[in-house]
């Protein structure tokens, strides 16, 4: 069986339209239908419901998701194999990743990996913990960036500690204090992060025994710093999410020092890719020239 029908496949479910995905593949949209219609009629029952409003899986259609994903991750893994036996390095890495992670490490560890290995892509996947969690497991992503701990079956590189910081408008009143009372968090109006994204923010508070006036969730870091800025509320932050924003709110200390604990999980190291265990020995060497650790 072509394994195009089945990257077809993946691709429409991704995207939830058969536009996009011809769009993306290449393909016209009676193409892209074709295939889809050919696999459906070799596995003898339908995959995907359409409608206006896009494609939806059907029951059976869910249950085959996962397997056909593996197969392609392992047919991935097998090109990058041969071409590692030859002395080739090819292939792509697909890495979940967060907001702070994206823009602070991400472009100079892919520019320096790629100087030695410039046939390896990259597809970067945005989102929570809980998402990239659900990614690693599903084999969605490769690897990805998360806040430790996180699940056990993951195999896990501890990378660096990162503060975290209160963050505060300009004009608080305690802006210019030495560090920020835990005790005054629940007298403040309090921005907090999205569900998902709000592990660190919610064991600060939780080891505080503080409870925050919640009157705002934000879904990216950056928002909340614009949010904080304009006098909308206080909000906890990691250190790394802060780093140019000196100029646009107050960060402090907290009372009590708190990290976050970052890392790089894998669902199994044995079965990763050649080219994303280079990867990953790539970010271990790369931090530490840094200061990050």
């Amino acid at each position: 069986m072509s394994l195009i029908k089945y990257e077809v496949f993946l691709k429409v479910v991704e995207l939830g339209s058969l536009t996009k995905a011809a769009e993306m593949l290449g393909f016209t949209q009676s193409g892209i239908s074709h295939t889809l219609s050919s696999l459906e009629q070799e596995f003898g029952f339908p995959l995907l419901v359409r409608s206006r409003s896009g494609v939806k899986l059907t029951v059976n259609g869910e249950q085959v998701l996962q397997p056909i994903r593996e197969i392609l991750n392992w047919n991935e893994q097998l090109k990058q194999q041969v071409a590692d036996i030859h002395g080739l390095e090819t292939g792509t890495i697909t890495i979940g990743t967060f907001t702070s992670v994206s823009v602070h490490w991400l472009p100079d560890i892919i520019k320096q990996f790629r100087e030695e290995y410039p046939y390896i892509e990259f597809k970067l996947m945005e989102g929570g913990y809980l998402e990239i969690e659900q990614w690693i497991e599903a084999g969605v992503v490769d690897c990805g960036f998360l806040s430790l701990p996180t699940r056990e079956k993951f195999e896990v590189i501890p990378l660096m500690q990162d503060r975290m910081l209160a963050i505060l408008p300009l004009g608080h009143p305690l802006s210019k204090a030495p560090h920020m009372p835990l005790a005054q968090i629940a007298y403040e109006d309090f921005i907090i992060p999205k569900p998902g994204s709000d592990y660190d923010v919610q064991r600060v508070l939780e080891k505080a025994g503080i409870k925050p006036n919640i009157k705002f969730s934000a879904g990216d870091d950056y928002a909340i710093i614009a949010m904080v800025e304009k006098g909308l509320g206080i909000s906890i932050l990691p250190e790394l999410v802060t780093r140019f924003q000196y100029e646009r709110v107050a960060m402090l200390e907290l009372e009590e020092q708190s990290f976050r604990s970052l890392g790089i999980a894998v669902s199994s190291m044995k079965y990763a890719s050649p080219a994303t265990r280079r990867f990953l020995q790539h970010v271990q060497n790369w931090l530490p020239g840094q200061g990050a650790v």
